[in-house]
């Protein structure tokens, strides 16, 4: 592990990732406001922490990244998608994101609703066509299409949210907390690192272990967003900190305080990266991006 260089990788896959994103999304479509509106939030700068989880996770198993690619596009889309609906007066009503204007500040509540409706739209297009091209892999393209469907639907990251938004002002117990956190923001990194593993032809030990790793990391790296909206720079994370005391959200900082949460974080990516010791050095991605979950500043 002492060669591997973190941050170019993550470069490096920032990189691939943003220029097949923008291959999809402009499908040869006429510029247009909707168009506009979907590159700006998708383009933002963000992280693409999913999707070069589920190009490490290939590797992690042997498989190669130009066997995933799609699919790290289509989650990063549904990932954008959530962060511009969240954003949305009737939700968090954030200002900036990524230290730019959000969505609907950018253009209005109207062009940022259907921009969001647009990406997610595109992401299960994007999937779908891979589906029809692949006639060898048929099945499995379709299993990755109904676990991703599962991860961002109702049963995911759409009732993560709404469990957020309901229980602002009610002191949740931790184990209640834990699950909206799993669902709200796990579920989609969990659908990242399996799509990943499966596509790469992770046989069944691997996909097992990587699921652990995944669940982990999962929570882990909400813990950290908990920590960092108490502790973060608005300079450095390009929006406003201090928000979930305003809302009255439930986070591990406002239930167990800052040092515990900070152990916890820790606990569960030490958990990860047991996980991982079923692997050998194509996982050193994988293990290295658990450590830079607990110790990103934005």
């Amino acid at each position: 592990m002492n060669n591997f260089d973190l941050n170019l990788y993550l470069a490096a896959g920032r990189k691939q990732i943003d220029e097949a994103l923008i291959r999809v999304v402009d499908l040869g479509v006429n510029p247009s406001q909707i168009l506009t509106a979907m590159k700006y939030s998708l383009m933002a700068g963000g992280k693409r922490v999913r999707p070069i989880l589920c190009l490490a996770a290939a590797e992690a198993v042997g498989g190669k990244p130009q066997d995933v690619i799609r699919v790290a596009c289509a989650l990063e889309m549904i990932h954008t998608y959530s962060l511009i609906h969240d954003d949305l007066p009737a939700m968090d009503n954030d200002n900036l994101r990524r230290g730019l204007p959000t969505c609907h500040m950018a253009f209005d509540e109207a062009t940022a609703i259907l921009a969001g409706d647009a990406l997610l739209t595109l992401a299960f297009q994007t999937l779908s066509a891979n589906a029809l091209i692949n006639d060898k892999g048929a099945s499995a393209w379709l299993g990755i299409l109904h676990q991703i469907a599962l991860a961002a639907g109702y049963q995911g990251m759409i009732e993560g949210q709404m469990r957020d938004m309901a229980s602002e002002g009610t002191l949740l117990a931790i184990e209640d907390l834990e699950k909206l956190h799993a669902l709200k923001t796990g579920a989609l990194i969990e659908a990242s690192v399996w799509s990943g593993a499966v596509l790469g032809g992770g046989n069944q030990k691997q996909i097992e272990q990587l699921k652990i790793y995944a669940k982990n990391i999962g929570l882990a790296f909400q813990v950290v967003d908990d920590i960092l909206d108490v502790e973060g720079d608005p300079a450095v994370m390009g929006k406003r900190v201090g928000t979930d005391q305003i809302r009255n959200k439930n986070t591990y900082p406002a239930l167990i305080g800052i040092k515990d949460s900070k152990a916890f974080a820790k606990k569960l990516v030490n958990n990860a990266l047991q996980a991982l010791d079923y692997f050998d050095n194509k996982a050193d991605p994988l293990r290295y991006i658990a450590n830079y979950i607990i110790a990103r500043k934005r």
